[in-house]
């Protein structure tokens, strides 16, 4: 079989693991959107959100010739070109910048923690299906460039976006549930969350912050956050 040769292993995996780091921002997002709904209706919906993120990620796959025109020129404002994948960029940005804004203005008021029992009642499971499809859409178009980017064989990149789907649908739960138990960590990946948006934005306006940076600083802050937990953790049985 041509996908079993060395090369395409190798493309295979590298593809894979860039696809579950690309998909980091969708689980975390859909972990705490998820966590809003009644804990029997969070899984369903974790999990129907991610397949809805696999069939737009192999939709998209089939639709190469698509996804190459969205980088091309739709118009231009004072000289400055703006395609299709801009203002998916720009206006995926803006939503998880808005999103994530008025999710920690929520927590500063204390609305949450006061109105957890009318809050839940009041959004709907498909209320929050439908918002995972917004960012389903903006991720999954990034996360096709990328594929189309690093490689040009399509059995490769089908196979990646399967196995990494495959793996975050096994450790979305533990996410999920980690990052609802832990307020801080709410917080935080909140805070990513803005940080993604503003370089999703950032990227519409041909202003191209390295993924690697991000994600460095991303990882650095969740480091300082676990010391802090397993601080207050040994200092709780302590007393």
């Amino acid at each position: 079989m041509e996908l079993l040769t060395p090369d395409k292993i190798i493309a295979i995996l590298t593809l894979t693991l860039m696809e579950i780091v690309l998909g980091i921002d969708n689980i975390v997002f859909l972990s705490i959107v998820a966590g809003k709904l009644p804990k029997n209706q969070q899984a369903k919906a974790r999990n129907l959100g991610l397949t809805l993120a696999l069939g737009f990620r192999i939709g998209l796959l089939f639709a190469v010739a698509w996804i190459a025109s969205l980088t091309s020129s739709l118009f231009t404002v004072f000289d400055f070109a703006i395609s299709g994948r801009d203002l998916i960029m720009l206006g995926g940005g803006l939503f998880l910048i808005a999103k994530s804004t008025s999710e920690i203005h929520g927590k500063i008021e204390g609305a949450e923690e006061g109105n957890s029992g009318s809050r839940k009642e009041k959004i709907s499971f498909w209320g929050v299906i439908v918002q995972l499809i917004l960012l389903d859409i903006i991720f999954s178009v990034d996360s096709i460039v990328t594929a189309v980017g690093l490689s040009g064989h399509f059995e490769v990149m089908v196979v990646a976006v399967i196995l990494s789907m495959i793996v975050m649908l096994i450790f979305s739960g533990a996410v999920s549930d980690f990052i609802n138990e832990h307020p801080t960590m709410k917080i935080l990946a909140l805070s990513f969350l803005i940080m993604i948006g503003a370089m999703l934005f950032a990227d519409g306006l041909h202003f191209h912050i390295p993924k690697g940076y991000v994600y460095f600083s991303m990882a650095f802050s969740l480091g300082v956050e676990l010391i802090n937990l397993r601080i207050r953790k040994s200092a709780s049985k302590k007393h």
